[in-house]
């Protein structure tokens, strides 16, 4: 007889437990994903719902609905959104030379 198989949903969420969990995640996000705003919008979405929307929201000074819209799957949120979310946070964008 075979044996069933349980398996969930994965969700990153569920790993971003502390700052340093969330600020490598953000770091892995931006190296992978960096030509892709989608992705790192995606990124700071997950981030986001780990610490709270609501409050991310607030601290951005967007509404949640705004915040939820712009960094959903359809969204397009301005670098400028980008920026205040990723303060918001508590992180920081950085940069470096490309290697060859």
């Amino acid at each position: 007889m075979a044996t069933k198989m349980k398996t969930s949903t994965w969700d990153s969420v569920d790993y971003l437990k502390t700052e340093d969990d969330i600020a490598e995640y953000f770091e892995a996000c931006l190296i992978e994903g960096g030509g892709d705003p989608a992705f790192v919008a995606h990124a700071l979405g997950v981030i986001a719902r780990a610490r709270g929307m609501a409050q991310v929201a607030r601290d951005a000074g967007i509404s949640r609905e705004g915040l939820y819209k712009a960094l959903s799957e359809d969204g397009n949120p301005s670098f400028g959104t980008v920026l205040k979310v990723v303060k918001a946070l508590g992180l920081q964008l950085h940069a470096s030379k490309l290697s060859a």
